[in-house]
């Protein structure tokens, strides 16, 4: 998965197989692109409100020397300058076009490293071979790429392709996933559009689908996702 970072905004969210780790609202948790950290558990006793971003490797590039770290995540408290850094990248998001959202991503970074949070470098690793097959994908998001369409892009026999794609710890699957299901988090957080039709532009032909793949990659279902909120 790529490096996500998750604000908690109302409620609480635990982490860890026991939920010994508890991320409060007013704090955030930076999760590397391979967390050793069970994230999926999200309490019932009440409203749970977050705003999830994914960064690409690409973002980190000139934030600042990267030091070596076996943690794979980061917590925080979200102060007033990042409440409003997360804000302006939700509004901002709202009418940029999709080719100049790195800009703010990478603004947040730079916040977060100013502020002191300098591990968040080591949350990153690059996967050359993944993230060339992301930016084909992504090119159409809502299509199903046949493998042998992606390996002459590659130039690569599809043998190659996947035990390359091993060695990086990922697989095609897993790819069009963070493809298809990124899409779905931006949409969900910055349009009004129903699920359904944002199910659709990532390429599921059912919602149901869609819901079942997003809850298991992010912690939570679209709908509950939609609460999301940075101010009242």
């Amino acid at each position: 998965m790529k490096p996500l970072f998750i604000a908690v905004l109302d409620g609480d969210k635990k982490l860890g197989k026991q939920g010994e780790i508890i991320c409060r609202a007013g704090d955030f948790i930076f999760l590397s692109d391979n967390p050793a950290i069970n994230m999926r558990n999200i309490p019932k006793e009440k409203e749970y409100f977050a705003l999830l971003i994914e960064f690409e490797y690409e973002d980190f590039i000139g934030i600042g020397p990267n030091t070596l770290s076996e943690q794979s995540f980061s917590l925080g408290e979200i102060s007033i300058a990042l409440e409003k850094c997360l804000q302006q990248f939700v509004e901002w998001s709202l009418f940029s076009p999709q080719a100049m959202w790195s800009l703010r991503r990478k603004e947040i970074l730079q916040l977060l490293y100013h502020l002191g949070y300098k591990d968040i470098l080591s949350m990153a690793v690059p996967h050359k071979l993944g993230q060339k097959i992301h930016v084909i994908l992504s090119e159409q998001p809502s299509v199903d790429v046949a493998l042998a369409t992606i390996c002459q892009k590659v130039a690569m026999s599809e043998s190659t392709l996947r035990r390359k794609l091993f060695a990086e710890g990922t697989t095609i699957q897993e790819i069009k996933d963070q493809v298809k299901l990124g899409l779905g988090l931006h949409l969900l957080q910055t349009t009004s559009h129903s699920i359904v039709y944002i199910a659709e532009q990532c390429g599921y032909q059912s919602q149901s689908r869609f819901t079942s793949r997003f809850k298991g990659r992010f912690g939570l279902t679209p709908s509950a996702l939609r609460k999301t909120k940075v101010t009242d």
